[in-house]
């Protein structure tokens, strides 16, 4: 019996998965290329927006104070690892490729000494009979090393957080391919910016050659002149220098067009789109046009209710569930009373907790998130 209906992805002749995108959506543009690792250049190393709002949501998730029962579980999660930060690699992972792959190494005691994020676009599922994931193959250069998904005791080695996907088994999708319309427009236009800004700015004007005779220029003329505007005029360094002109020669202005002028506002809006793909308040980031919250505050507050605590308390959940086997009490939890983005939410919650007199003293523990009382009554 195979409990999934059919395979995870097809996979290539290397077994390993294609890369994660939307590159059939974006093929009539031509531009959004197909590996992974080349969405990740052109949608996240070469796009300022894109790369604030992952690294704002990662770097978050990262900062967001976490407790736990035991003190040693929650200085392995949040201990720099082979010079990552876990959460925040983990974070970053799944916002551009919807997976992470978390190696669980032994200290040599028979327990968990680091946790270590593998690179996901190098790693693929291998699935049982039945479907379900039993190892792990992870591909560096031509070496391929098999990751069982258990170790001899039943715990678990490899721990694989994913994100939602609809239409896959095995795999999570990110956001990156989501984004990759507004992506590739926000960087279209930034090089249609810059071609305008080494030609002074703008398509400053032309040359008319009017002789008076119905002569034109000669090759040699018509080369000699467009050299010397090249030299002369050409480049930011040359913006606005005067020109002097032979005889027969006029200057004729030329304007932008209506859609050349608005190419800063379609840059703007596809930046709105890349912001919101990320779960990122636009008005974080400085983008123009956008009065969704009053102000930064509440943006903030935004940010981290809708994407940084849900994508952290993921991550935390994915994580004790995997360690479970080799602590006694795996729990992982954001304390929301140490998040200063939350400090008003936190406030009014004790305030009104705190004068609800027909809730007990456990009850009200367990709304604002604290333990019971070791041994206490009701």
């Amino acid at each position: 019996m195979k409990w999934f209906g059919r395979k995870s992805l097809e996979t290539g002749v290397d077994g390993r998965r294609p890369a994660l995108s939307a590159s059939g959506a974006m093929s009539a543009l031509g531009s959004w290329p197909t590996s992974y690792e080349a969405q990740v250049r052109a949608g996240y190393l070469e796009n300022a927006i894109a790369q604030r709002a992952v690294r704002m949501v990662a770097e978050g998730a990262a900062a967001a104070p976490i407790t736990g029962a035991d003190p040693e579980l929650v200085r392995l999660v949040t201990r720099r690892s082979a010079g990552q930060v876990l959460i925040e690699t983990i974070a970053a992972q799944l916002l551009l490729h919807g997976n992470a792959f978390v190696q669980l190494l032994e200290n040599g005691r028979g327990g968990v000494g680091e946790l270590y994020a593998l690179r996901p676009e190098r790693v693929t599922v291998e699935p049982d009979a039945n479907g379900w994931p039993v190892a792990f193959r992870y591909r560096v250069g031509g070496q391929v090393q098999r990751l069982a998904a258990e170790d001899a005791a039943g715990r678990a080695a490899v721990v694989h957080i994913k994100a939602f996907h609809p239409l896959d088994d095995h795999y999570g999708l990110g956001c990156l391919g989501a984004a990759a319309g507004a992506i590739a427009v926000h960087n279209a236009a930034a090089r249609w910016n810059k071609a305008l800004l080494d030609n002074a700015a703008r398509p400053s004007g032309a040359l008319v050659y009017d002789p008076g005779d119905g002569g034109v220029l000669s090759r040699d003329q018509f080369d000699r002149l467009r050299a010397e505007m090249e030299a002369a005029f050409a480049g930011a360094a040359n913006a606005g220098r005067p020109m002097l002109l032979e005889g027969g020669l006029k200057w004729q202005a030329m304007s932008l067009t209506p859609a050349d002028m608005d190419f800063n506002g379609l840059k703007a809006q596809a930046a709105r789109e890349i912001a919101l793909a990320f779960g990122v308040p636009p008005m974080l980031l400085g983008l123009p046009g956008d009065n969704t919250y009053a102000n930064y505050r509440v943006a903030n507050r935004a940010l981290w209710r809708l994407a940084i605590l849900p994508l952290a308390e993921r991550i935390l959940a994915e994580l004790g569930q995997g360690l479970a086997g080799h602590f006694a009490d795996a729990g992982l939890a954001v304390d929301l009373d140490r998040v200063p983005a939350l400090a008003e939410d936190r406030e009014r919650l004790w305030s009104q907790v705190s004068s609800a007199e027909f809730l007990t003293r456990e009850e009200k523990r367990a709304m604002v998130g604290v333990g019971p009382m070791v041994g206490a009554g009701l």
